[in-house]
């Protein structure tokens, strides 16, 4: 017989141990269980061990919204972060909950069971549990391989080649000249640290992003902590970096131009007048077209302006023995070469959920409210926001799941499944990005409509309001399937 409980969550990262906190606060009459394919808590955070690995969102908004962030640093390394959430797990019990070492191979819901029977490669070999309600925070990338371009003679090169996603805890680059494939958040934490010992650091990458200084420490929320208690000062910190970021990512959308001069004049400000912005910092894009990268204390333009680090652009040729030649002529040499290049995208841990025997396609299945899919029953996701921190949405998206099975219990109800009905809506696609990493899998990614609930808001204020305070039955199909008579054994 199959192990069963009411709920089961996929993931021991960020989101899955938030998700298991608010289940247990406000549906603490339900069972759980949290299977996690690492032998360790914190996704991301414990799979990424490059150097200088930070988080690109502060951390008063990263952080859970029941559990205030009290370091003085706002943009916080990586190991602080899994220290945070290994903190949250060990305090609220929720670590004993936890099953290591289960990764998740497949999931079949069964409407007379009104239960999902899900397939887990565990220590033992494969094996099955069954679960009332299946709540995926599995993250959104591949955990297995990274997005890796073939290079062409990168056969032939002598140094050594490394994707940050899967560091070398042997590699030594002190003194050495390090070529950093990429532009985006990943490459602009490496070239800085990287440079602190490396003898030459270059950030070569084909196009520009736009780059971002911030403080490292939230200088008012370090003030109103000395003030208030923690919790409040926590809270109010949260909605004004909240709602300075929804004010700037408006902006971006109204005044394109505008906002694009003024992120542009402030990379003048650090690199001086005579740097060449215009080719290395002024992407062909609008910002939030893309995600903005962030650094912290400008280290980034700190590095370059102490000629510790260089920034390239051009396009790679091939590579050669001793480093890589560019479309330009020009060789950059290379003793280590990092391939900052993305991720591979990877929802619900790449897995086809299948409905009575009926396997389905979630590119051809609309998104609800940002958390499940049209004619899914009792199955939700977590995907955070593109353009704030992903905690916002993973908090909200786990105390509307908590809402929901409250609901259930109180109506007597076992079943949930979004239903379109007879609305017209309009597909569009699922994130608004033009990202690489969204680009490469979008006909494979669920679409989202033209009109709530089927639009992703990507704004936690509307979200609040829809998820915390709106509608249950919003295009939500209540059910209670007849049950399978069942033979005792």
């Amino acid at each position: 017989m199959s192990e069963h409980v009411d709920v089961i969550i996929v993931g021991a990262g960020l989101s899955g141990i938030g998700a298991a906190h608010h289940l247990q606060q406000r549906c603490p009459d339900r069972s759980y269980l949290i299977l996690e394919a690492r032998q360790a808590i914190g996704g991301t955070w414990d799979l990424f061990r490059y150097p200088g690995i930070r988080s690109d969102s502060d951390m008063h908004t990263l952080g859970y919204n029941f559990r205030p962030w009290t370091k003085a640093k706002a943009i916080a390394d990586g190991p602080s972060i899994k220290e945070y959430i290994e903190d949250t797990a060990r305090d609220g019990a929720i670590d004993r909950h936890i099953r290591f070492g289960h990764r998740v191979v497949g999931m079949e819901w069964s409407t007379p069971d009104a239960r999902w029977t899900v397939r887990v490669d565990g220590p033992d070999g494969e094996t099955t549990f069954t679960c009332s309600f299946l709540h995926m925070c599995s993250g959104y990338y591949d955990y297995e391989k990274g997005h890796t371009p073939h290079f062409e003679g990168q056969n032939v090169f002598e140094g050594r080649l490394v994707h940050p996603q899967f560091w070398p805890e042997d590699l030594d680059y002190s003194g050495k000249n390090v070529v950093v494939i990429g532009s985006g958040a990943t490459a602009v934490t490496l070239v800085p640290e990287m440079a602190k010992t490396a003898a030459n650091v270059t950030m070569l990458q084909r196009s520009p992003t736009y780059v971002v200084s911030r403080p490292g420490q939230d200088a008012l929320a370090n003030w109103l902590r000395a003030k208030l208690p923690s919790k409040a000062a926590y809270g109010v910190t949260r909605w004004k970096n909240v709602l300075f970021g929804m004010i700037f990512y408006r902006m971006t959308r109204r005044q394109p131009e505008k906002v694009k001069q003024k992120l542009l004049d402030g990379v003048r400000e650090h690199l001086g007048p005579d740097y060449d912005v215009g080719t290395h910092f002024t992407p062909r894009y609008n910002p939030w077209d893309q995600r903005l990268c962030l650094v912290p204390d400008a280290d980034l333009f700190d590095t370059i302006k102490a000629g510790k680090a260089s920034v390239v652009t051009d396009t790679i040729d091939r590579f050669t023995p001793g480093g890589i030649r560019l479309a330009s002529g020009q060789e950059l040499p290379a003793d280590v070469v990092v391939t900052a290049t993305g991720l591979e995208v990877k929802l619900l841990s790449g897995i086809e959920p299948i409905v009575d025997g009926e396997q389905k396609n979630l590119g051809k299945a609309l998104q609800y409210k940002g958390m499940m899919f049209s004619d899914i029953p009792n199955l939700s996701f977590t995907f955070g926001y593109t353009n704030a921190s992903w905690t916002l949405k993973a908090d909200l998206v786990a105390m509307y799941l908590c809402r929901l099975l409250n609901t259930m219990k109180k109506r007597g109800m076992r079943q949930i499944t979004p239903r379109v009905g007879d609305e017209a809506i309009t597909e569009e696609p699922f994130v608004d990005f033009s990202s690489g990493y969204i680009q490469r899998v979008a006909d494979r990614l669920p679409k989202q409509g033209n009109k709530k609930p089927w639009r992703l808001n990507q704004n936690y204020a509307l979200d609040v309001m829809a998820l915390r305070f709106g509608s249950v039955d919003n295009s939500l199909e209540f059910s209670n399937p007849e049950a399978r008579a069942r033979i005792a054994a």
